[in-house]
């Protein structure tokens, strides 16, 4: 689950005591369009009782990053932070109260902190790395893509066997977790995405139909795609025009998943058209769920992992790069050029 550690990281780093060992971290000091962030050497942050630190096998890059550089996000830390919202790790000191020792390997959803040789995780916030799960693994199918999806898909749509989802920017990390918790559903998927390369690698997902969601005539093809019915559910990860124009392909009864705004700018859904549909739009804000809600964040973890071991999920792992490349990493993705999971390994 995902709990604040940006105060706890920031009261280590910068207010620890004198001779601690450095570390590299990526550090946010001011908010701008660009995105910027410095490569820094800073104090390791020291855990507190119910804290553990942890040394970085690799941190998720997520598009959440890339509007929160730019105080586009909904939530906003306070300055300075290191961006990163998911780690996993081994256990190199654990506060008075945690319950797992140093040694334990341990994947987590935290607030910030994650672009840095090590990061402070809270122990509400910590799973241990399951057995027989890669690393990298664990971390894609418990930090935000995959939970976000089932939940989404599960929780929130009631999605059914038989029925049609369409998944937009299919070929990310958001995008692809879906179409795969979709298909093990038993629906029939429809993905989007802007690129050939990428339509056939949604393909190689398991899509059924792949569309290319720049082309002007996008509904309409989703509209013949389905027999003039539309699709049921509607994953959109994109938001902006995309978001209007997806209200246009639903199906009667459907739902319209707002999961987040990698076009940049908000939607403005007409609500006549839900109107017209008998069809409701909803909001996912996963975040918020594992702070709100803790038994249905571990309801859907276990849901995960238990797809995972049944071989119907397979995280796909775009690329990795060195801490040292990690605004190289946002500046890719918020370009678009990236598919599957983006990996920051401090090792590589």
């Amino acid at each position: 689950m995902l709990v604040t550690a940006g105060f706890a990281f920031y009261a280590g780093a910068f207010g620890g005591e004198k001779g601690e060992a450095p570390m590299k971290a990526w550090l946010v000091e001011r908010i701008t369009e660009a995105g910027e962030m410095r490569f820094a050497d800073c104090p390791a942050p020291q855990p507190g009782p119910r804290d553990y630190l942890v040394q970085v096998e690799a941190a998720g890059v997520n598009f959440l990053d890339t509007l929160m550089l730019r105080g586009r996000y909904q939530r906003k830390p306070a300055l300075p932070f290191t961006p990163g919202v998911e780690v996993v790790g081994t256990v190199t000191a654990a506060g008075a109260e945690a319950p797992l020792a140093p040694g334990a390997r341990i994947c987590a959803s935290i607030e910030t902190g994650a672009f840095a040789e090590q990061a402070l995780v809270p122990c509400a916030a910590a799973r241990p790395v399951p057995d027989g799960v890669p690393a990298e693994a664990a971390l894609v199918l418990l930090g935000v893509n995959y939970p976000t999806g089932f939940y989404a898909l599960h929780n929130r749509a009631g999605l059914q066997p038989g029925e049609t989802v369409l998944v937009h920017a299919a070929a990310g990390g958001v995008g692809s977790a879906a179409v795969q918790i979709a298909k093990a559903a038993g629906a029939r998927v429809i993905a989007t995405a802007g690129t050939a390369e990428k339509r056939e690698l949604c393909r190689g997902l398991g899509a059924d139909e792949v569309i290319d969601y720049a082309a002007p005539d996008w509904v309409d093809r989703l509209r013949a795609a389905t027999g003039g019915r539309g699709a049921d559910v509607i994953y959109d990860p994109v938001g902006g025009e995309v978001g209007v124009q997806s209200l246009r392909g639903l199906a009667w009864r459907g739902r319209y998943l707002v999961i987040g705004f990698a076009a940049g700018s908000i939607s403005d859904l007409p609500a006549n058209r839900l109107l017209l549909k008998d069809a409701s739009a909803m909001g996912v804000f996963w975040g918020e769920v594992c702070k709100r809600d803790p038994a249905a964040a571990e309801g859907v973890a276990d849901a995960v992992l238990a797809l995972y071991r049944a071989g119907r999920l397979s995280p796909l792992i775009g690329a990795r790069f060195p801490l040292e490349d990690a605004q190289e990493a946002l500046d890719r993705l918020a370009r678009r050029e990236t598919v599957g999971k983006v990996l920051i390994c401090p090792a590589a």
